[in-house]
Parts: C-alpha cells; structure tokens; sequence
C-alpha cells in the first residue's frame, strides 16, 4: 500500500472533545455567554439608529485561532535528521520511558499487511484512548470494555484475551492503557486498579486498588510501575508484586479532557503531568520532589482556557522536559533545575516528537509544526484540514500523531484519513484511508506501523 493523495471526507468524525466540567467552569462559560448576549445587544439597549456594518472580513476574537508563521530562514536542506534506526518494541505509550524515540526505521513504501478486531471500539459516551503496545513478538491492545488482547506481530492472529472488569462492575469504564515490562504486562484501568497480566497467556499476576480511577496508561521503569489516577495522584508501585512504594500529590482538578498523560522515567527522575497544568518533577526512588512548575496560559480568554490539563505525554531528551498544555502553553524545562529555557503560548493535546535538533507537534488549532529543539523557534506551520463541512464549519476534525517513520511524519484524523507528511518542508507526501476515525497516535515496531482505528480495527503496515 502506498500513501496516495485522496480525497478527504466523512459522515460521522469521532475525536470531539469530551470533558467534565465542575460548578466552577460552569459559571464561567455562562458567564462568558452572558456578558457576549449582553455586547450584541447594546445597540439596542442604548438606542438610536442602527449604524450599517462596516465592510471587510469578520475575525472573531474570542476564538484566537493563531495562524503560527515560521521564525528561521532555514531551508529544507539545512535541516538535519538523524538517520532511522530500527526499533523491536515499543514497550509502552509514547514508546520508551522517556517518550524520546527520535527516528525510526519502516519501509519505504508501507502497504497494509493485516487486521485483526481488538474487541469494543468507541460508541455513546465511550472512546479508545490507548495507544497499541509491541514487545517480544505481539501486539497488546486494551479496548473500550478494558479487555487486554495479544496478537501475533506477524499475522494478526489472536493469541490470549483477559477481561480486567472486576465481578462486581457491571458497566465498562474507559482504560488508562497499557505498558509492558520484563515479561509482564501492567494495565491501568478506570476502575482505580493498577493491573499485572502475565506477557505470554494473560493471566493476572496481581492486581492494586489505588485513590482513583486511571485515564493514563502507566509507564514502567526500573522495577517500578508509575501510574497516575483522575485524583491527581502518583502511585508508585513494585512491578513484582504490586506493593505501594511511594505517592505524590497534584492540586485537585474536576474539569479535564477525556485521557491523561503517561509519567515519563529518565535519569532517576519521573515527571508527571496533572490535569491541573501542574508538571511534577520527583526522585523514582521515593518520589521526592525535586520541582513543580504550572504550564498554564494566563492570556487565554475563550471558554477552553478553563482546562488546565496537560494531556499529551511530557518527553524527557537529553537533559531537558518537553510539555505542552491545552491551555495554551508549550515549554522546555532543565530537567534537574527546573528552570525554564523557553516557552512558546501555543497549546495543544498532543506529544512532542524529538527527533535530533528537532521537534514536531500539533497544535490546538490542528496544524503541524516543526521548531528549533534548543531555541522553541518554528521551521515550518502545516495547517491541516479542521473540518468536514468548510463552509459551515461543521463537523470537527482531531488529528492525533506524530510519528517519525523514515523521513516522513504520519498523522491520523478522526475523518479516518492517514497523512504522510515531509519533516524536511512540511509538505503532504501522501495518504491513506483507515476503515474508521483514529483517535489515538500510531505507533511502530519492527518496521511495522500500526494504526487502531475507533472501531476496533487493529491495521498492520509494514
């Protein structure tokens, strides 16, 4: 299968924003209503003849849809990669530990190699919010029911299936996601339970009643599995047998997106990501903290600027922690100081990818941008395709990715399409339809790709 240009179109684009909102946020978006309907009628109230429009174009500015523009001269010939480097697994979300996976190695022309049916896909009020893990040969999936599945990496073929749902419950709740580590797998589950499955047959190991229900899935390190619950707390657990090691607490926060962020693990440190915007730094040997900084936009002032929450997994390379919050703010912070080398008021839910001196992201507005790792500057905007109906803005298109594959960038729509984008200019090198919306980053292993899309199809590239 090669990524051809096609068009883009769909009928029901899944991907919308789901959040809860407390008492407080409710006031003020109804606050923010108000004070709008109150503006629109002053003409009125304030009498007088009504004054015609003036002419030119109507921009909105609530909304602050920022049209990012490049801030180097560097041409795509200056712009250096490293070369792609084969990886054989990707043990957990956002790949290692420390989600830095840089380039990795695929085939020069990917072609859709099989499928397999992970079990419940999205539907009312339920969403996959678990990126696929690789390790040891097989494909581990969680689904909407938060049933595990493992499948053979060469033919899709289903080896075991463990249902996590405790006997009392008798409703699903969305999964945190997965990790693997030394021959076991760890589930974090909305049923505030940290979960250990045996790789090979899925047979539970042990299993951990935590403060809350998980939305992220954990990420394992060392001998210790970190997972965080919706209560704002890190739990640090042994990976042996599931006894509690260490917690750590962010400030409360009751309005969030639907997923969280994975902790990332480098260098004896674990830096968590709160929905509050608050980035945790803490010592993995007893969650000391070592800093806190809040990645929050204070110049926000549409409805969203209530949501706190950094959403997309913080990466750690090199010495320095890369986050960015869906409130409007992307940083880089020493990872041993704390303190801050640059910032950027741009926001967004989804991670960064490192790669060299490079970073990729998307943004909240859906445009993918390449910046200057050292410096924050941009190289290039891409502004992607945000709707399905354009004229009538309906419809809303979520992008989710990156993923550095052989000098190109694929992105995934909730529309179902697949782009391959150059890293080099920004341009669309190509395109794949998927057999429903995407709604979760791919992944690859193996010089496999592997696309899950929101019905449960497990897709297979290689």
């Amino acid at each position: 299968m090669n990524f051809r240009l096609k068009h883009i179109e769909t009928t029901d684009p899944m991907g919308k924003i789901v959040f809860v909102m407390n008492k407080r946020t409710i006031i003020r978006l109804v606050s923010v209503t108000v004070l709008t309907l109150t503006l629109n009628a002053c003409s009125s109230w304030l009498g007088g003849d009504e004054v015609p429009p003036l002419p030119g174009e109507r921009i909105s500015v609530l909304k602050l849809e920022s049209a990012l523009q490049p801030e180097t001269n560097l041409s795509s010939s200056e712009i250096r990669l490293p070369a792609p480097s084969p990886t054989p697994d990707w043990p957990q979300s956002g790949g290692y530990a420390n989600h830095a996976m840089h380039h990795v190695a695929a085939a020069a022309q990917l072609r859709k190699f099989w499928t397999a049916d992970i079990g419940a896909g999205a539907g009312a009020g339920e969403r996959l919010t678990a990126t696929p893990i690789i390790a040891d040969g097989r494909v581990y999936t969680i689904d909407t029911d938060s049933t595990v599945s493992a499948f053979d990496v060469k033919t899709g073929t289903l080896l075991w299936r463990t249902k996590l749902t405790p006997s009392a419950e008798r409703d699903g709740h969305i999964p945190g996601g997965l990790a693997y580590d030394n021959g076991r797998v760890f589930a974090g589950t909305g049923f505030a339970e940290v979960v250990a499955l045996d790789a090979k047959n899925g047979q539970i190991a042990w299993r951990k009643r935590i403060t809350g229900p998980i939305r992220s899935a954990p990420t394992v390190r060392g001998g210790r599995v970190f997972a965080v619950s919706l209560d704002n707390k890190t739990h640090a657990l042994n990976a042996a047998n599931g006894d509690l090691l260490w917690t750590h607490s962010g400030s409360p926060e009751q309005a969030m997106l639907l997923g969280a962020a994975s902790p990332a693990v480098d260098q004896g440190v674990v830096v968590v990501a709160y929905t509050s915007g608050e980035l945790a730094a803490l010592k993995v040997e007893n969650g000391r903290q070592l800093w806190m900084d809040s990645v929050t936009s204070r110049r926000r002032t549409d409805a969203t600027a209530a949501l706190a929450q950094i959403r997309a997994n913080p990466v750690i390379d090199r010495g320095i922690v890369f986050a960015i919050s869906y409130s409007g703010l992307m940083v880089a912070i020493d990872l041993r100081s704390g303190n801050r080398l640059w910032e950027k008021g741009i926001g967004g839910q989804q991670s960064f990818w490192v790669a060299g001196d490079y970073l990729f992201t998307l943004t909240g507005n859906e445009e993918l941008v390449a910046m200057e790792r050292e410096t924050g500057l941009i190289v290039w905007v891409k502004p992607l395709p945000r709707w399905d109906n354009e004229d009538a803005r309906e419809g809303a298109i979520v992008w989710t990715g990156p993923l550095l594959v052989s000098n190109r960038l694929l992105i995934a729509s909730s529309a179902g399409v697949v782009l391959a984008v150059s890293p080099y200019t920004g341009d669309v090198l190509g395109s794949e339809t998927m057999p429903d919306g995407v709604s979760v980053p791919p992944v690859v292993a193996g010089g496999t790709v592997y696309f899950l899309s929101d019905d449960a199809t497990l897709s297979a590239y290689r």
